[in-house]
């Protein structure tokens, strides 16, 4: 897990509408988050909701309902979530557990109240890198020349949608 002291309190009450909690995700069997909480702190890490073997179809949508519940009772409540809006999948079962972890989050987000936003893939790279199809090792170097020490991939591309949301005030800047 990484944390970082980046956004001041007074920047945060500018960015976002004024919001100040605020979950990146970059969706997937391993979930990469960024979370900026309430005093600006930044968080990053990686969560697998990678089913087991005894699993039923539907338990690693329950944990990801669970964990994005628990997040929300430690840190939050958020006040806006974004998240990596992927249009094309390799595979078809990435395809899958995609769309049902993003039916779960905007489920949970429109139960809650909680403002919810799907990034475009090359809006984030671009945002991040100056290049709209950066591959994986540019994303977790744009990550580390953040200050951030990314487990992978997912962790990196959180950071960035963070810092994209931040940045542009969620798109409106």
């Amino acid at each position: 897990m990484n944390t970082q002291a980046h956004v001041s309190d007074d920047a945060a009450a500018r960015t976002l509408g004024g919001a100040k909690t605020v979950l990146a995700l970059d969706l997937g069997t391993t979930t990469g988050w960024a979370l900026r909480g309430y005093d600006g702190l930044i968080t990053s890490g990686t969560v697998s909701f990678k089913p087991s073997r005894f699993d039923g179809g539907g338990m690693r949508y329950l944990r990801f309902q669970n964990w994005l519940s628990e997040m929300d009772r430690l840190v939050g409540p958020f006040e806006a979530i974004y998240f990596e809006e992927v249009r094309r999948h390799i595979g078809t079962d990435a395809a899958h557990v995609f769309g049902g972890l993003m039916a779960v989050l905007t489920a949970w987000a429109e139960l809650r109240g909680v403002p919810y936003q799907g990034v475009p893939v090359g809006t984030i790279k671009k945002s991040a890198t100056g290049k709209g199809n950066a591959n994986k090792a540019a994303m977790i170097e744009a990550a580390r020349k953040r200050g951030f020490s990314p487990a992978d991939d997912n962790e990196a591309d959180a950071i960035a949608i963070l810092f994209w949301a931040i940045e542009t005030g969620g798109g409106f800047a």
